[in-house]
């Protein structure tokens, strides 16, 4: 959902497939979690062009760990619609590398981008060391650059020192908004909790936040309600500690400011045992009319009413 982006050259096909049904989420388009696991099928085909083949298997020795994503959602993909994605070598650090990956229409429209911060790992306790000569030989022939409508807009790069921790959402009075435990099969075969699960349980998480913004369950009366959804046009998500199976996850999320169009939302991923970050992220989200599969902006009531529930002070 959002701007339609163009065709663009170049970069190495990474991924091909269609949106499955099971895919997609109550407003009838993919869901974003799904979204994260077509770039995370990306991103072990890119490990596989660079000379990291079996990178992601069992018995890898060194591998990929993300540590951070930009994502923009630009043109809404919907069930049994066909999609591509290339990915390509942005930039690459001693032992790190920001690589992007462009999932595409049929028609060559961008759906949505992925600016993906990795670190080069060892497998089993994800100690950074660098780059093999044959991997940095291999990225040069798989440079891409940036295309405009990747490019972040309304979220930044630059980076953050995160405040995210339980104390800190007691102190803000930042609601629940999910609550659960890792299990075995949530877990990558290095025993990590999957990076695309994070965003996952932040989607989850969702219709609590909406619910503690509108307590009645309505907006706008009975009509509106039965056809404004919302939707997601751009995402940065940051890696802070990976949960492991048994580990527990609690998500705190609030509304961060915004105006009559585009509203600010920040998750933070939470261990309530320990009261540490396992991540945080940050979103940039519409009102979406069901119907006419179109932006919606807020009157000044409404507006009124989602800036009573920003919560001050809330950030990364």
């Amino acid at each position: 959902m959002g701007e339609d982006g163009g065709v663009e050259g170049g970069g190495v096909e990474v991924w091909r497939g269609s949106v499955a049904t099971w895919e997609c989420d109550a407003m009838g388009h993919l869901n974003v979690g799904f979204y994260v696991a077509k770039a995370m099928e990306g991103l072990t085909a890119l490990a596989a062009e660079l000379g990291m083949v079996r990178a992601f298997a069992p018995d890898a020795r060194a591998t990929l760990i993300v540590r951070e994503q930009h994502i923009r959602f630009l043109r809404e993909a919907r069930p049994g619609m066909a999609l591509t994605m290339v990915g390509g070598i942005i930039a690459m650090g001693e032992s790190s590398a920001r690589l992007i990956f462009l999932l595409r229409h049929a028609d060559g429209g961008l759906a949505a981008s992925f600016q993906t911060l990795v670190d080069h790992v060892t497998a089993r306790d994800a100690r950074a060391f660098p780059w093999p000569a044959r991997v940095l030989a291999r990225s040069e022939a798989l440079r891409l650059a940036v295309p405009p409508q990747a490019a972040p807009r309304s979220i930044g790069l630059t980076p953050v020192k995160s405040r995210g921790s339980l104390a800190r959402a007691n102190q803000l009075g930042l609601g629940r908004t999910g609550l659960g435990a890792v299990r075995a099969g949530d877990c990558d075969p290095f025993g990590r909790m999957r990076t695309e699960l994070m965003m996952a349980r932040i989607s989850d998480g969702i219709p609590h936040l909406m619910q503690a913004r509108s307590p009645s369950g309505e907006r706008g009366g009975e009509a509106g309600a039965a056809r404004l959804g919302g939707a997601a046009l751009e995402y940065r998500l940051i890696h802070l500690d990976w949960p492991r199976a048994g580990d527990r996850v609690e998500l705190r999320s609030g509304a961060a400011g915004g105006d009559a169009r585009f509203r600010r939302f920040v998750h933070w991923l939470l261990d309530p045992d320990s009261g540490r970050a396992w991540g945080v992220a940050e979103a940039i989200a519409v009102s979406f009319d069901l119907q006419t599969r179109k932006i919606v902006t807020l009157d000044d009531e409404a507006l009124a009413q989602a800036n009573a529930q920003v919560v001050k002070g809330l950030t990364l």
